[in-house]
């Protein structure tokens, strides 16, 4: 059971870096953005939860533990681009 945990515990590790790069995508999608009504997408969420679903099945995992999963995901991409895309331009307002 020892050598489970530990294989449960490096892979955690893997996917926390994974997500580190992910979320540094949210940073350049919130600097790339013109307008802070672009942050939510739901055409964009949408696609994103059926590609991890379809991920998910051609892998043989449940998809809707995925789905739910990638559901929790996208509002925190979401939830943490607002708060950079506010960051970003609350700095460029008062640089005026």
């Amino acid at each position: 059971m020892a050598e489970v945990r530990e294989g449960v515990d490096a892979v955690d590790r893997e996917i926390v870096a994974l997500l580190k790069r992910r979320f540094g995508y949210m940073d350049a999608a919130a600097r790339i953005k013109p307008e802070r009504g672009q942050v939510r997408d739901e055409a964009r969420k949408a696609e994103v939860i059926a590609n991890a679903r379809a991920e998910a099945r051609r892998h043989g995992i449940p998809e809707s533990v995925i789905a739910d999963v990638w559901e929790a995901l996208v509002e925190g991409s979401i939830a943490h681009e607002f708060v950079e895309y506010d960051r970003l331009n609350d700095g460029l307002k008062a640089a005026e």
